[in-house]
C-alpha cells in the first residue's frame, strides 16, 4: 500500500538570524524574577486558598462529583472483595516484615483512614505491600536478631522480643513517613522520575527472590534466624540446604497443595475476568479451609506445625516512636520511602490515565507520609500498594476511595471481633500465599531477552539493579540501581552518536549520509550535527569528533602555515618580515596558533596549490562547515569556552564556519556571555540547514579547480608550478587566484 503524499511548495528569501531578525520584530518579554516568584508564592486570595484547600483535601473534589446511585453499589463490592485480600495480605506480609501477624491488619486499617481524606488517586489499595515488609524486615532482623542479644537501645528495656520487634518497625514506619512528608511539602515529587521503569522492574524482581527465599521457612517448616545485609541471601539458603534433612511433610505438602489450588484458579480469573463479576477469592477461600482443617486434626501438637498463634484483639493505644530507632535506620528509612512512593504512584498513575483524572505527585508524598505517620503512631508498618489488589479493586467496580473505606473497615471488624478465629491458621499456609503472589514479579525475568534485542543499556540496568538488589540487599541495591542508571545518562550525553549529514536529493531534508544512496554533498561543505548538550563532559568528545569528520585538526593546520610562512619571509629576505627566531623548535606557540599574518607580502596565497617540497602544510579542501545544533539543548560555560576555540581554529584556516537551528535561549546565552566578537560573528548563525546551505552554494557557485592564473591588470596568463620557491617571487602587484581555464 503507497504511502500518501501530499506536496506544498514555500517561496521565501533565504535567512541568516541577522536578516530574520531585521525582517520580523521579535517580542522581548520582561521575565520575572526570584523575588517576582516569591512574591507571587505567596500571595494570598480567595481563590488561591479555595485551590489549596482542594489540593490538600482532594476527598472534596470527588465527593462533590459522586454519583450514589451509579457507584455506591460498585464500591461496597469492591470494597468487600479487595478487604478480603488485604486481610489474608495483611496476614501474609507482616511475616516478611518478621512481625506477629495480627499488625498486618493495623496496616490494612490505619493508613486509609488517611488517605482516604488526603489522596489524589481513588482507585489504588493502601496498605501492606511485600517488598516494603521486607525491607523493614531487613531493619526489625538486624536491630532485633532472632539468635543473641538486640541492639543497645534504651526503649527495648523490659520488652519481649515482638514488642521490641513492632517498636522498631513502627519506629522506621514513622521516619518513612517524615520523609515522604518533607519531600511533599519541599514539592520534590518529581524525583520519582529517576526511577525508570526498568530500574523499578530489576528492583522489584531482586524483591520478589529475597522473598521467595524469606518464605522457604515457613514452607518448609524450618527455624532459620532472619539475616540481613550483603549476601544475606546466600547465607540464608545455606542455613535452609543444611536443615533441608528436617523439613516437615505436613507444612511441605500442605503449602504445595494451596499454591496450585490459588494459582490455577487465578489463572481462571484472568482467563474469564470479562464474565466474572468479581474475581473468585481464593486465598479466602484457602485460608478459611486451611484454619478449619488445622483445627480440626490439631496440627500443631499432632505434626509440629507452627501457627498464627495469639491473635491480638482490638487496637492498643498510640504509641511514640524511638528516637534511639531513628538514628540507626535513618540510611534504610530512605530508600523504603522513595520505594514505597514510586510504586504507588506508578500505580496510581496507570489507573489516573485509565479513568481520565490528574493525580498529584507531591500530594500523594503528603498524603502517604501522614498516612504511614499515622499507622506508626497505632503499631503498622510501611504503607504503599500492592498492584495486585489494586486490581481487584478497580476490576471488581470500585470507583472511589469509599472502596478502600471499606475494605479497612472489613480489617477493622476482624481485628476486633474475629480474630481468634485465625489463631490456628499455620504459618505455611501464609508463606505459601505471597509465594503464589509473586508470580507477576517473578515474570519479569521475561525481560532480560526483550531488552537485550532492543536496548542492551536498559539491559544493564536491569540486570546491574537485579543482581545488586539481590546480593547487596534492597537498599543498597537500589543505590547500585540509580549509580548504574545515572552512568547510562552520563554515558548516553557525553558520548553521543554524532554524524555527518547530507542532502536528499529534491528535498530540503538532511539526513546521515551513511543511512541513504540518493544524496547530494557539495564539494567542500561538511554538515556536523550533535544529537546532544554540550557541556564541560563532552566538549573535548565533541571537538575530538568533529576533527575526525572534516578529516584534518585545523589546529595543526594552522600552525605548520604559519610555520611555512616563516620560511617564506626568511627566504624573500623581508628584514621587517623574518621572524626574530628561526629555530623552529624554539617558536612561540602562541604565536602559531595567531590568524595567519599576509600583511607586506607581494603576493595572495592559495595553500591548497603544489607547494615547495621543503614546505609540508596539509591540503584543506572544506570550505565551509555547518554545524547543526537542532538537537543541542543547553550550552555552559566550559562548553561555550571550547566551541569558541573550536571555531576559531577554523575560521583562521579559512573555513567558513555556520551554526543552524540554535536554540534561542542559547543564542541570548551566548550575547550574555561575550561568545562573538571580530572573528565570530552573528552572521554565522542561521534558522535552518537549508537556509545555510543555499547560502554556501551562492557564496561559492563559481569556485572551480581547473588551472591556476596570476591577475595583472585584467590581463590574465597562465603559469605552471615553478620548483622549489621560484613560484612565491612574483613582482608586486601579482596575486595567485583560481580560475577557470
Amino acid at each position: 500500500m503507497a504511502t500518501l503524499r501530499k506536496q506544498y511548495a514555500v517561496s521565501r528569501y533565504v535567512y541568516s538570524e541577522d536578516s530574520f531578525g531585521e525582517d520580523y520584530e521579535k517580542v522581548y518579554r520582561v521575565r520575572k524574577t526570584t523575588l517576582d516568584h516569591v512574591k507571587e508564592y505567596l500571595t494570598c486570595d480567595s481563590k488561591r486558598a479555595k485551590n489549596a484547600v482542594l489540593s490538600l483535601l482532594p476527598i472534596i473534589g470527588w465527593m462533590r462529583i459522586y454519583r450514589v446511585r451509579e457507584w455506591l453499589l460498585g464500591d461496597v463490592v469492591s470494597g468487600i472483595s479487595t478487604g478480603l485480600i488485604a486481610i489474608m495480605q495483611g496476614l501474609a506480609f507482616s511475616l516478611l516484615a518478621s512481625l506477629p501477624p495480627s499488625y498486618g491488619l493495623y496496616t490494612a486499617f490505619f493508613p486509609m483512614l488517611t488517605y482516604f481524606f488526603l489522596g489524589t488517586s481513588r482507585h489504588i489499595s493502601v496498605g501492606s505491600f511485600p517488598v516494603l515488609s521486607l525491607m523493614v524486615g531487613a531493619v526489625v532482623t538486624r536491630l532485633v536478631p532472632d539468635e543473641g542479644p538486640p541492639a543497645n537501645i534504651t526503649g527495648f528495656e523490659g520488652l519481649t522480643q515482638d514488642q521490641q520487634r513492632v517498636l522498631v518497625a513502627s519506629s522506621v514506619t514513622f521516619l518513612m513517613g517524615i520523609f515522604q512528608l518533607a519531600m511533599g511539602v519541599l514539592q520534590v515529587g518529581f524525583i520519582v522520575v529517576y526511577l525508570s521503569d526498568t530500574l523499578v522492574s530489576g528492583f522489584t524482581t531482586a524483591a520478589a527472590v529475597h522473598i521467595l527465599v524469606s518464605q522457604l521457612k515457613f514452607v518448609l517448616g524450618l527455624t532459620v534466624p532472619g539475616i540481613s545485609g550483603p549476601l544475606s541471601i546466600i547465607y540464608t539458603l545455606e542455613k535452609i540446604f543444611v536443615q533441608i534433612t528436617s523439613t516437615n511433610i505436613c507444612d511441605l505438602v500442605m503449602s504445595i497443595l494451596i499454591m496450585a489450588m490459588v494459582f490455577i484458579v487465578k489463572e481462571l480469573n484472568d482467563i474469564y475476568k470479562a464474565k466474572l463479576p468479581v474475581p473468585i477469592p481464593i486465598e479466602v477461600i484457602m485460608t478459611v479451609i486451611a484454619c478449619g482443617v488445622s483445627y480440626g486434626f490439631n496440627f500443631e501438637k499432632r505434626y509440629d506445625v507452627e501457627i498464627v498463634g495469639k491473635m491480638v484483639s482490638g487496637y492498643e493505644p498510640p504509641m511514640a516512636p524511638n528516637v534511639e530507632v531513628f538514628q540507626e535506620s535513618a540510611v534504610e528509612a530512605f530508600p523504603i520511602a522513595i520505594v514505597g512512593f514510586a510504586v504507588a504512584f506508578s500505580v496510581a498513575k496507570v489507573y489516573s490515565i485509565k479513568h481520565d483524572y490528574t493525580i498529584d505527585g507531591n500530594q500523594e508524598l503528603i498524603a502517604f507520609g501522614i498516612s504511614n505517620i499515622f499507622g506508626a503512631s497505632f503499631r503498622s508498618f510501611a504503607a504503599s500498594t500492592a498492584l495486585s489488589r489494586t486490581a481487584v479493586q478497580e476490576s471488581s467496580g470500585g470507583k472511589t476511595q469509599i472502596a478502600g473505606l471499606i475494605s479497612a473497615m472489613m480489617a477493622m471488624i476482624v481485628t476486633v471481633a474475629l480474630g481468634f478465629l485465625l489463631e490456628p491458621l499455620p504459618r505455611s499456609v501464609l508463606g505459601a500465599l505471597v509465594i503464589v503472589n509473586l508470580k507477576g514479579m517473578l515474570m519479569q525475568f521475561r525481560e532480560i531477552p526483550y531488552l537485550w534485542r532492543r536496548d542492551k543499556t536498559e539491559c544493564l540496568v536491569w540486570l546491574g539493579t537485579c543482581l545488586g538488589a539481590i546480593l547487596l540487599g534492597l537498599d543498597l541495591g537500589l543505590v547500585v540501581g540509580l549509580g548504574v542508571e545515572l552512568l547510562t545518562v552520563v554515558f548516553r550525553s557525553q558520548f553521543p552518536r554524532c554524524s555527518v549529514l547530507a542532502n536528499i536529493n529534491g528535498t530540503d531534508l538532511y539526513r546521515d549520509r551513511k543511512d541513504y544512496l540518493h544524496i547530494f554533498e557539495p564539494k567542500g561543505v561538511k554538515i556536523f550535527r550533535i544529537p546532544s548538550p554540550i557541556f564541560f563532559a563532552n566538549i573535548e568528545f565533541f571537538r575530538d569528533k568533529l576533527v575526525e569528520a572534516v578529516g584534518f585538526n585545523p589546529l595543526r593546520v594552522l600552525r605548520k602555515r604559519n610555520k611555512a610562512l616563516r620560511k617564506i619571509k626568511k627566504q624573500l629576505g623581508s628584514r621587517d618580515l623574518v621572524c626574530q627566531t628561526t629555530e623552529e623548535s624554539y617558536m612561540n606557540m602562541e604565536e602559531l596558533d595567531q590568524p595567519t599574518d599576509l600583511k607586506g607580502f607581494p603576493f595572495q596565497m592559495d595553500w591548497n596549490a603544489e607547494l615547495p617540497s621543503n614546505v609540508d602544510v596539509p591540503r584543506v579542501d572544506l570550505h565551509s562547515l555547518i554545524l547543526d545544533f537542532s538537537a543541542v539543548s543547553f550550552l555552559d560555560i566550559s562548553a561555550m569556552k571550547g566551541l569558541k576555540m573550536a571555531l576559531k581554529e577554523f575560521i583562521r584556516i579559512d573555513v567558513d564556519v555556520y551554526i543552524v537551528a540554535c536554540d534561542v535561549y542559547i543564542v541570548e546565552k551566548l550575547h550574555m556571555c561575550m561568545f562573538f566578537d571580530d572573528e565570530i560573528l552573528t552572521s554565522m548563525f542561521f534558522p535552518t540547514l537549508h537556509d545555510a546551505m543555499l547560502h554556501v552554494l551562492e557564496k561559492h557557485k563559481d569556485d572551480t579547480k581547473n588551472g591556476w592564473v596570476v591577475r595583472k591588470n585584467c590581463s590574465w596568463t597562465y603559469y605552471t608550478i615553478l620548483p622549489e620557491l621560484a613560484w612565491l617571487l612574483l613582482p608586486s602587484g601579482f596575486k595567485i587566484t583560481r580560475q577557470k581555464i
